[in-house]
């Protein structure tokens, strides 16, 4: 019986980034840390969604998670 390796999950990428169970990679959106009281109470609530990853990032980020 041959072992193989096994790979580690990447902490840092674990953590900030969610696989739903359809395999959609979402990450935080952007713009939300600091200059927040010149952006409108609009822009704000949006930015609380979280935004969808697409193409070879999303697969990128699937295999450091361990999920691909």
């Amino acid at each position: 019986m041959i072992k193989k390796n096994k790979h580690k999950t990447r902490k840092g990428v674990a953590q900030r980034f969610k696989i739903t169970a359809s395999g959609k990679v979402l990450r935080r959106s952007q713009n939300m840390r600091h200059l927040r009281r010149k952006k409108s109470k609009k822009a704000i609530r949006a930015y609380r969604i979280p935004v969808e990853m697409k193409g070879a990032i999303a697969k990128k980020i699937k295999q450091m998670v361990g999920v691909a």
